[in-house]
């Protein structure tokens, strides 16, 4: 998938440091990077199953690991996964974009089934954290922007809907 724009972005989803980042995302590097800065998600053994800049899909398996008293996910696991599909995209683009920060601002979710299976979210709104970064950088303002994640089990039923609010800024503007 190529951006369509008029004129140059700040981010290059081609570039060598992008297709190798991309690659890197099922080394040890990232259970490191989860062990780190992200310990629950470590913990929970939330997976990566496929990443790009556009999408990304995180499983999160159903054991004692991640189990409430209810014998289904924990909500929090569930909500770890959710922002996890959408973040790891956005991180992966603030890393090769100009100096970005970005911050979840708000996070909407909708429990609509009992999770007592693997849960698989997708997060394929990339374009527009793209999008909203270039607008960031053109702008020097903040922007924000709502993110969904889709929470399915085996069945491929939904179990979960995240609307994740990312915020994203030019550092020093």
């Amino acid at each position: 998938m190529a951006i369509n724009h008029t004129k140059s972005t700040a981010f290059d989803p081609d570039s060598k440091k992008v297709q190798k980042d991309i690659a890197d995302i099922n080394s040890w590097r990232l259970k490191l990077f989860l062990l780190q800065k992200l310990p629950s998600a470590f913990w929970w053994g939330l997976k990566v199953k496929s990443f790009s800049p556009y999408r990304t899909v995180i499983e999160v398996p159903f054991n004692w690991r991640t189990q409430n008293p209810f014998r289904s996910i924990y909500f929090a696991a569930l909500a770890g996964a959710g922002e996890l599909s959408s973040g790891l995209m956005a991180g992966l683009i603030v890393r090769n974009s100009q100096k970005i920060s970005m911050l979840v601002t708000n996070v909407n979710i909708d429990y609509v089934k009992k999770a007592n299976s693997l849960t698989t979210f997708t997060c394929d709104e990339g374009i527009k954290i793209i999008e909203a970064i270039q607008q960031a950088i053109d702008t020097k303002k903040g922007v924000e922007v709502v993110l969904e994640s889709r929470g399915v089990n085996k069945e491929g039923e939904l179990v979960a809907k995240f609307g994740i609010t990312w915020s994203f800024k030019v550092k020093g503007s």
